[in-house]
């Protein structure tokens, strides 16, 4: 039962990093010295998915605190500031969006436009510095807690931040090579196409500093399956950015989701059985059955949880469905 706890664990945070990813990323690209016109374009087009995204990460932290609890525990305490970072970021994207609709004047949109940029920025390093803190683990004592914040600040851990920045900045630019109109295409396939090459060259980075980090090597319970699925996250921009030359973005877009889940995949995956490794002292490494709730507790928010998923997933398809044409009225070429 705990095992598909983590999984559905596992499913809501990469559903979260897919969904809001493109958010951050459209909110990344706002950095560029467009016209009014052009960034206002942008937010449009993610608007209808906007709030929407959003509902993936409460679901995920809803099951940490329910049925993970000890692992809840460890993540707030171990990785404060990655997560204090990335929810403050979260807010400010969300204040921003909401606040730049408003009927106020150029300079003002111009303020919750840069509000909107650091708040995304913010969230993809907090999420990214997470992810690499938990690959690397930390440094846990006999007595079960965790000694300092100073694990957090390593080139591995900087590497992957900069490595999901990266990663959501393509993934919004390719999100908008399917929404934006069909006239602007060509632009924002070439930005798409560029963004990819530099997610490629940051994560390769990092992959080369955790191959070389001692902690990750120790923390890495799997290493077979970590490799197979960074190989596979390079094979998906590899992909996506070869839908874009052939004029594809429904592929590409696929691809970069791909992307941003596998890193989700890879670390449960190298992990396993374990969710946090100690550093200091393998006796205190925590397993997944050791971090979850009792049993009853576990049936109990099973229950809890057969109608709200199909009404979550059923949500999120009828709002691609609803929505799922170009900004100027027109379908979108997804194959």
């Amino acid at each position: 039962m705990a095992l598909v706890w983590y999984a559905l664990l596992g499913l809501f945070v990469a559903g979260y990093l897919v969904l809001a990813g493109y958010d951050y990323g459209v909110g990344l690209l706002l950095a560029r010295r467009d016209t009014p016109a052009t960034r206002r374009a942008g937010l449009t087009a993610l608007g209808p998915f906007f709030l929407g995204n959003e509902v993936w990460l409460v679901a995920a932290v809803g099951i940490l605190f329910g049925v993970f609890p000890t692992l809840e525990g460890e993540l707030l305490s171990g990785y404060y500031p990655a997560v204090a970072g990335a929810l403050v970021g979260v807010i400010l994207v969300t204040a921003g969006v909401q606040q730049r609709s408003r009927p106020t004047g150029p300079v003002a949109r111009r303020g919750w436009d840069r509000v909107i940029v650091v708040g995304s920025a913010l969230a993809a390093l907090g999420w990214g510095a997470l992810l690499a803190g938990l690959l690397q683990g930390l440094p846990i004592d006999a007595d079960g807690h965790v000694a300092g914040q100073t694990h957090l600040a390593t080139p591995f851990v900087a590497a992957t931040g900069l490595a999901l920045l990266t990663l959501v900045a393509a993934h919004g630019a390719t999100f908008l090579t399917l929404r934006l109109p069909a006239a602007d295409l060509p632009a924002t396939s070439r930005l798409a196409r560029r963004l990819l090459v530099g997610a490629l060259a940051a994560v390769a980075t990092a992959a080369a500093l955790g191959l070389l980090s001692d902690r990750v090597r120790a923390a890495t319970r799997q290493p077979l399956p970590a490799v197979l699925l960074l190989v596979a996250l390079v094979g998906a921009l590899v992909a996506a950015r070869a839908a874009l030359r052939r004029g594809r973005p429904g592929v590409a877009l696929a691809a970069t989701s791909a992307a941003l889940a596998l890193p989700v995949a890879l670390v449960g995956a190298a992990l396993w059985p374990a969710v946090l490794v100690s550093t200091v002292d393998p006796a205190a490494t925590v397993g997944v059955t050791d971090a979850a709730a009792s049993g009853p507790t576990l049936r109990l928010l099973g229950w809890l949880l057969l109608p709200l998923l199909p009404a979550l997933l059923g949500f999120q398809a009828m709002c691609w469905w609803v929505f799922r044409g170009r900004t100027d009225g027109r379908a979108p070429v997804y194959w």
